[in-house]
Parts: structure tokens; sequence; C-alpha cells
């Protein structure tokens, strides 16, 4: 029951072409892993990413994302040249992504491959055929969006904006061929995908992937399926996603997500869901479903309010939900992402569905009060990350933690100066039967490693480690640890 994993996002792997993707590094990544002693790669979400560069703002939650494509691939097939790929301006620098020169330039590379590449192949109508239940209206969708200059759904022609059948018609015509390109693209993303996956199982090693609970108000699922989300005549969203006022924002979260008709939801046997779950299952191993409250209640702000302050919490579908999706796809790997203020039905919840929670190590220092999230305070059934996606590296969190909290942590560990490596220990050798450790802690990053900052625009998911930057002794040393706590 005890193992270990490695977070790591796909795009922070290292390679050319500006963006960490399926290439060989991601098979040589998972070799290291096997080598370190570990079970699990945990990754963030795959999905095309939209305003912001957020993978949890994707323009599809089936689709994934067409920058993750290996470039050395296509040039190995004669769809494009080596030349071709490195004339293209793609990065600003080797361990940042810049997500503007990559929407410049990779997707007219991707376009040029799709030129070259004969169309009617057996493999590609049989994935168009199989994937046709969204595949179609994704590919519709980002059609015509490129044919509105990438205009939100909600400000284009009121005929295609409401699906009228006739406007629709004409535009699976006319836009024929931009359809079939990004097609083309989710072709190549899955067989690529699904190789890799297949390649990391053999090695001995589960993705965990993420699910988001909420989808992008600017995407295909909200335009193809308006009636699953709170919107009024003009669909527009009655009320959008976020967070009240805590101690980290006096003004709270505003996401912006639509949220949910669940009540519509329950009607129709949470089927649009099973669907999603389903198709995440046949993705990854195990899926981690991010902000796993909103199942119970959920934060509901009104659209065009100026911040979350006014909104209030609305009823979620609670264990209903889950019961069903057991009985439609049998038990699933699910862990539940259920940090933040948590109220008493929110923990019965995830006690009822027997799902593990999340610990993690970053939150257990407050020195005001006794903390859940102190390593002796822990129960089996629970995953111990030292920091996730959203929390600052190690060596960023405790150079920015006041000076009582860094006295804190240092007596609980029993040290006399802060070392990075006893906050992994701390996590590897907890009771909780999963630890999982971000990379950039194991390289022992500084802040400029840090994935996001929640609520911030413009410097997030940015971060790419080095080729070698990982060496043996490193390996030898995480597998050394794994050995010694029996993960």
């Amino acid at each position: 029951m005890r193992k270990s994993g490695i977070l790591l996002p796909v795009f922070s792997l290292p390679g050319p072409y500006g963006i960490g993707c399926f290439s060989r590094y991601a098979y040589e990544f998972a070799d290291q892993l096997k080598e370190a002693g570990q079970t699990y790669w945990q990754i963030l979400p795959l999905g095309p990413t939209s305003y912001g560069d957020s993978p949890y703002q994707s323009y599809s939650t089936f689709a994934g994302n067409p920058y993750f494509i290996d470039l050395e691939e296509l040039i190995k097939m004669g769809l494009l040249t080596k030349e071709e790929c490195e004339e293209k301006d793609l990065s600003s620098a080797p361990d940042q992504i810049d997500y503007g020169k990559l929407y410049e330039n990779r997707f007219p590379l991707l376009k040029t491959a799709f030129e070259r590449t004969e169309k009617g192949t057996e493999e590609f109508n049989h994935f168009r055929e199989q994937e046709k239940w969204w595949l179609d209206d994704y590919s519709l969708y980002m059609a015509i969006k490129e044919s509105q200059n990438g205009k939100s759904w909600i400000e284009w022609p009121k005929d295609l904006k409401d699906r009228n059948p006739e406007a629709i018609a004409s535009c699976r015509e006319e836009l024929e061929e931009e359809i079939l390109f990004y097609q083309y693209l989710q072709f190549w993303f899955f067989t690529q995908w699904n190789r890799l996956k297949e390649y990391v199982n053999r090695q001995g090693i589960q993705i965990i992937g993420d699910l988001p609970i909420y989808v992008a108000f600017d995407s295909a699922d909200t335009w193809a399926d308006p009636e699953l989300f709170q919107f009024d005549e003009e669909k527009n969203p009655a009320a959008v996603a976020g967070c009240p006022p805590d101690g980290f924002s006096a003004t709270g979260q505003l996401w912006g997500n639509p949220l949910y008709r669940w009540d519509y939801h329950k009607e129709t046997e949470y089927s649009w869901w099973i669907s999603r779950i389903s198709h995440s299952c046949k993705m990854y191993d195990i899926i981690r479903i991010d902000h796993f409250r909103g199942f119970d209640s959920y934060y509901s702000i009104p659209y065009g309010a100026p911040d979350a302050s006014s909104g209030h919490w609305e009823q979620g579908p609670g264990i209903d939900f889950f019961r069903k999706v057991e009985e439609k796809l049998g038990r699933q790997s699910i862990i539940a992402e259920d940090l933040g203020y948590l109220t008493d039905s929110v923990k019965q919840l995830v006690k009822n569905t027997g799902f593990p929670g999340m610990k993690i190590i970053q939150f257990a220092f407050d020195s005001r009060e006794e903390s859940d999230y102190l390593p002796h305070n822990y129960e089996k059934n629970c995953v111990v990350y030292t920091g996730t996606h959203d929390n600052d590296t190690l060596i960023g969190w405790y150079e920015a933690l006041l000076p009582e909290d860094q006295i804190f942590a240092l007596e609980y560990l029993g040290r006399e100066e802060n070392n990075y490596w006893d906050y992994i220990r701390l996590a590897l050798a907890s009771v909780a039967n999963t630890a999982i450790i971000p990379m950039n802690d194991y390289l022992g990053k500084g802040t400029n490693a840090r994935i996001n900052q929640p609520s911030t625009l413009g410097k997030n998911w940015k971060w790419r480690m080095q080729e070698g930057e990982v060496t043996k002794e490193l390996l030898q040393r995480i597998c050394k640890m794994t050995r010694i706590y029996k993960r």
C-alpha cells in the first residue's frame, strides 16, 4: 500500500521546440522514475489551453493540447524538416515557456505537416469515428472560432452562437478543411499519448491525471451543451465559480467558470459527467478531482460581479453523484483534492466515497494553531505532498515564512538549520499510503521554478526542467529514501 511518485507537468519536460511534449524526453523521464523506485507520475490536465495558458481553462474537457505533439516524430515521417522546426522562434529561454511564440509559430508547423499528410488513412478514419461523440463538436467549434478571429462563442453571430441547424450545416461544408485539421491534431495527440502511457505502464509506473471540476466558459463543452450549465436566455452565465474571501484574499477568488445545473445532471443520471470520467479513466490510471468540495457545496458568484465577495454557497450533488458513477463505471481510482476550508459535510462526503484526500507539508507549519497537515495527525488513507502545482517550491516557501513559523518548522523537524530534503523525508516517512513530491522540489529549485501562483496572470505554467538536471546521484538518493520508508 505504501507508494510514492513525482509530480511533473508534461509541459515542464526538457527538449527542443519550446515546450515539453510526448518526445523521447518523456520516455526518459519514465525510465528515471523506474530507476528512482517510483510508482506514480502525476501530471496536470492535458487539454488545449485558452486565455492565460492555464491547463485548468481549456477549450475542451475531452480534447488534448496540440502543443504536446512531438515534432521530432513528424520530422522522422517526412512531414516536417528539422530546418523548418529550428528556424521557427519557439522559445525565449531554455527553462521557460513562451506561449505567445508557440501560438505564432508552432501551429503553422502543424498545419504544414497536415497539408503533407494523406488524409484518408484507415487509422485516422477509425479515430474520427471512434471519438466523434466529442470530436465533431470540438473540431467544428475550433474551426468556427478560427474563422471568427478567436472570439469567444458568446460573441459569434446569433445563428452560430445558438447552433442554428442550417448555419451549422453550412459551416461544416465551408470549413471542412479546417475541421479536418483540428481532428488531425487530436489524432496525433492521442496516438502519441496512448503510446507514451503504454510505455510508462510497462515500466511499472501509473499516471495520475488531473480532472478539473469546472470547464471554461469559452469552450466546446459549453457551446455544444449549454443546457448543462446555469445560463440565462442569452446564454450568459447566471452565476460563476470561485472562492469566498479568506485570510489569503480579502475579496476571495473569482474564477469565472460557469456553474452546473445539478438538477438537470441528476435527471439525466449524470450522463455527461459519466462520459467525462470514463474518458479520463482511459487516459489515466488514477484521477485527481480538483476542487472536490464543489460536489458537496459550491460557491456561486453573480455573473459580472467585480470580485467574489458577493457570492454565496449552494448545495452540490453529494454522494448521489459518486454512487451513480460507481454504478455505471465500477469502482475507480480517484484522489479527492479536499484542500482549503472544509466543513463537516465535506469531510463526511470524502469519508463516504472512501477516496483518499490530500495533505500538504507546506500547510502544516502555522505556529498559531494545531494543523491537520502536520504528519502526526495523518490517517493512512491520504496522499501527502510537499506542495502542489499551486505552491511555491520548498526553498521559496521557507524563505517567505514568518520567522516564528520558520522556528516552528525547525523545532518540529528537530533541526538547527533548514534543509529542503528534511520536508521530503517528512512526507515519505509519514503514514500516508501515497507520497507525491514535485520534481522542482527534488531538484532543490527556488521560486523561479514555481509552476503557478493562484490569482495571477502572465507568469504561470512556464517552468521547464533542463536536460541533464536529473542526475544518477539524484535518482539514487530518491531511490534510497524510497526504500528506507518502504515505498
